[in-house]
């Protein structure tokens, strides 16, 4: 360590407490969003075969939304790791949190359009 000890930094509590709960409300919005997503996929499903293609494509958004998220998380974790001060920390932080948000709304609204689609398709007669 230098004699100015600028060679050891720490995140301070209180920081890594507020990224972990802002880490932990933005993971928990998301299951609950992806546990209405399957929920209503299962629902969908149960129509008939038409609906089982609207399920797929629930299915496989929900995963391709899990997958965006998490690597979000791991490179907010990784850029955090090469924070160099407080500032920094903060900035990247609320860049983070801003993502995740816009992502989360971006994608909700693309799955309830999803959602909408199978469901008109459900209800459409056969010919």
């Amino acid at each position: 360590m230098t004699s100015n000890g600028r060679d050891h930094f720490e995140i301070p509590k209180d920081v890594r407490s507020m990224a972990e709960t802002s880490f932990d409300q933005a993971r928990k919005a998301f299951e609950q969003f992806v546990s209405n997503a399957e929920a209503a996929a299962g629902r969908i499903e149960e129509r008939n075969s038409t609906m089982r293609a609207g399920a797929r494509d629930i299915s496989t958004k929900a995963l391709a939304y899990a997958e965006q998220n998490v690597q979000a998380s791991l490179d907010y974790a990784q850029s955090l790791l090469k924070a160099k001060d407080f500032t920094e920390i903060m900035k990247l932080h609320g860049e983070y949190v801003q993502g995740q948000m816009r992502a989360l709304a971006e994608q909700a609204s693309e799955m309830g359009q999803t959602v909408g689609r199978a469901a008109m398709e459900a209800v459409k007669p056969n010919n």
